[in-house]
C-alpha cells in the first residue's frame, strides 16, 4: 500500500492544525463505537500499511484462533474534534477492517454497507438516506445517571421550558465543525426529548455521520453535566425515541429514480417496486433496524411509532410515509421508513433496508393500496379486510422472522447474520429470566 495524495494531503493538514492525535474509529456488529488512538506521529505509517488489532474481543468478529485483523483510515472521513483542547488537539478517521491477507473483512459493517451500494450502482443506482435521532437528555447525581429528564418541555417547546436549547446549540456547533450540515434541531414530544436532523447525503457518509452524531452528542451532553441517551424507550408513559430514514435512489445523471410527475403520490415505478420490497421483507427488517429488547417497548400502539405494515402520506401511524410533493423540489422525492430506532447500527441498517428494496425492484413487486386511516383505530376485521400485518411484538419474533429471510441474510453475510442473531437470541435469553420490578409489584403480595 502506498499513500495516495488524498493521504498526503491529510498528512499536511495533521502538521497544519498542529495534531497531537488521531483516534481511529469503527463499529462492531451492534453499531458500538470502537477507537484506538495513535499519536500523530504514526499516522504516515497507518495510513501506507494500515494497524493491526486484536479482532476476538470485539463483538461479532472473529473467534481468537482467527483474531488477527487491521484497520485502514478512510480519509475522505479526516476532522478535526472541536471540542478537544489546544495543544492536546485530536482528529479521527473512520477506518475500515481487513483481513491479514488484505481483503475486506466480512463481518465490518461499514464494508456490509458498501456491498450493498455497489449492487446498487450495478442496477445503475445511488442510495441516499436522511436520518431522523431522537435522544433524551437525562440528569446525572453525584456523578451517577438517571433517569430523571434535564427539563419538562415538549414537542417544539421554546427555550423558557426547553433547558436544553443552548446543550443543542453547542451540539450543532460542534457537528458543523465536523462537516455535516445540521437541517434542524428542536424539543421532542418527552420531557428531556430532542432530535437533530443532518441533512441527508449518500447512505455511506450518512451512516458515517449518524455514528458521529451520536458520539458528538453524547460528549457535548457530558461537558454540560448531563447523560444523552438513544435507548428507544427509556421512559414508561413516555414517547420513545426513533430513527425515521429517509430514502431515495437517484440514477447515474443525478436524476431522482422515484418520481413521476404524472403519478398521484408522484412516485415511479421504481419507487413503488422499492416500496413493495420493504414492506415485503418488513418484519424481518424490524430485526436489523430495531435490534434490541427495548425497542419492542417502543413499537406498540398509541404513540406515533408504526405498528402496522402499511404505508401513506399524510398517515403517521403506517411504516412507511410518503411526504407530500412540493413544485420544484423533484430531488426531494423519498419515502420514511418509520421502525428504526437509534440503537440500531445504521451501516447493517441502510444496507439491508437497501437489498430489500431492491428485491422489490428485481421482481417488479407492487404495494398494497395507500392507508390514510390512523390504522390505530381500525378493528381486527377492518386490518384483516385490508390485509394489514403487524411488526414483530419482541426481538426475538423479529430475529425468527430474519432467519427465514434470505435477501437480508445475503445483505449481511452468513458471518454477520449468525453472529448478529446469537447475540440477540442471548440478549433475549437474558432479558426473560430477569425478575423486574413491575412482576414483584403485581404478584408478590398478590399470589
Amino acid at each position: 500500500m502506498t499513500i495516495n495524495a488524498a493521504g498526503k494531503e491529510i498528512l499536511q493538514r495533521v502538521k497544519k492544525a498542529e495534531v497531537k492525535f488521531i483516534l481511529l474509529q469503527f463499529t462492531d456488529i451492534l453499531g458500538m463505537m470502537k477507537c484506538v488512538t495513535i499519536p500523530a506521529s504514526r499516522l504516515e505509517d497507518v495510513l501506507d500499511k494500515g494497524i493491526w488489532f486484536d479482532g476476538s474481543s470485539i463483538e461479532g468478529f472473529t473467534r481468537i484462533a482467527e483474531s488477527d485483523m487491521f484497520l485502514k483510515p478512510d480519509v475522505a472521513t479526516y476532522q478535526l474534534i472541536p471540542w478537544k483542547l489546544e495543544g492536546k488537539k485530536s482528529a479521527r478517521l473512520i477506518c475500515d477492517v481487513y483481513t491479514p491477507d488484505g481483503q475486506p473483512f466480512e463481518g465490518d459493517p461499514r464494508s456490509i454497507l458498501k456491498r450493498a451500494l455497489a449492487e446498487a450502482n450495478k442496477m445503475g443506482y445511488h442510495f441516499n438516506t436522511g436520518p431522523e435521532v431522537e435522544f433524551y437528555l437525562f440528569k446525572k447525581e453525584d456523578g451517577r445517571i438517571t433517569t430523571a429528564p434535564h427539563d419538562i418541555g415538549g414537542y417544539f417547546d421554546y427555550p423558557a421550558r426547553d433547558f436544553a436549547s443552548e446543550v443543542r446549540e453547542d451540539m450543532i456547533f460542534a457537528l458543523e465543525a465536523m462537516g455535516m450540515e445540521v437541517e434542524m434541531s428542536h424539543h421532542e414530544v418527552g420531557p428531556g426529548q430532542h432530535e437533530i436532523a443532518v441533512r441527508y447525503s449518500n447512505a455511506l457518509t450518512s451512516a458515517d455521520n449518524t455514528v458521529t452524531l451520536k458520539y458528538v452528542i453524547k460528549s457535548i451532553a457530558a461537558q454540560h453535566g448531563l447523560y444523552a441517551s438513544f435507548m428507544p424507550k427509556p421512559l414508561f408513559g413516555q414517547a420513545g425515541s426513533g430513527m425515521h430514514v429517509h430514502q431515495s435512489l437517484f440514477d447515474k445523471k443525478g436524476k431522482s429514480a422515484f418520481f413521476d410527475a404524472k403519478d398521484k403520490y408522484k412516485l415511479s415505478e421504481v419507487a413503488y417496486s422499492y416500496l413493495a420490497g420493504q414492506l415485503a421483507h418488513a418484519r424481518a427488517l424490524t430485526a436489523v433496524v430495531a435490534p434490541t429488547v427495548n425497542s419492542y417497548k417502543r413499537l406498540v400502539s398509541g404513540y406515533e411509532a408504526p405498528v402496522y405494515i402499511c404505508w401513506g402520506q399524510v398517515n403517521r401511524s403506517a411504516l412507511i410515509r410518503i411526504p407530500r410533493y412540493s413544485p420544484g423540489r423533484e430531488l426531494s422525492t423519498r419515502m420514511e421508513l418509520r421502525c428504526p430506532d437509534p440503537a440500531c447500527n445504521p451501516y447493517l441498517a441502510f444496507a439491508a433496508m437497501l437489498m430489500c428494496g431492491l428485491d422489490g425492484v428485481k421482481r417488479g413487486l407492487k404495494p398494497p393500496k395507500p392507508v390514510e386511516e390512523n390504522v390505530y383505530h381500525l378493528d381486527p376485521a377492518r386490518l384483516k379486510e385490508l390485509k394489514i400485518e403487524m411488526l414483530p411484538f419482541s426481538i426475538k419474533r423479529a430475529v425468527e422472522e430474519l432467519k427465514n429471510d434470505e435477501v437480508i441474510k445475503a445483505a449481511l453475510g452468513k458471518h454477520t447474520f449468525e453472529s448478529f442473531y446469537n447475540a440477540k437470541i442471548s440478549e433475549f435469553d437474558d432479558y426473560r429470566m430477569r425478575i423486574t420490578p413491575w412482576e414483584i409489584e403485581k404478584y408478590l403480595e398478590a399470589l
